[in-house]
């Protein structure tokens, strides 16, 4: 989709429990695979990443859909800890 589409037009939205894991999977979707285990090893898909329970995604749900499906979970997630990390993992490796 990356190649067809361009990375530009392309967003991730990923919903990891913890920070960490959600690092690992923007850091996939972005500059590669860091643990070189899967096929995504040394592939720059350049996409641009948010976790579910940012703000820039969180304002763009319906807040009926997202109070419904998210929001029990911001409850126990360290959500400061994921948005750091999402932050990093952005300002790191995406270009645009």
């Amino acid at each position: 989709m990356a190649e067809q589409y361009g990375p530009e037009n392309i967003i991730v939205i990923l919903g990891a429990a913890e920070g960490e894991a959600a690092g690992l999977a923007a850091e996939t979707v972005t500059a590669g695979d860091p643990t070189f285990a899967g096929p995504l090893a040394g592939v720059q898909l350049g996409l641009k990443v948010y976790h579910a329970c940012e703000p820039e995604i969180k304002d763009e749900v319906d807040s009926a859909v997202y109070d419904e499906q998210i929001s029990m979970m911001e409850m126990v997630l360290d959500v400061d800890d994921i948005r750091k990390e999402m932050s990093t993992i952005r300002d790191e490796y995406c270009k645009f």
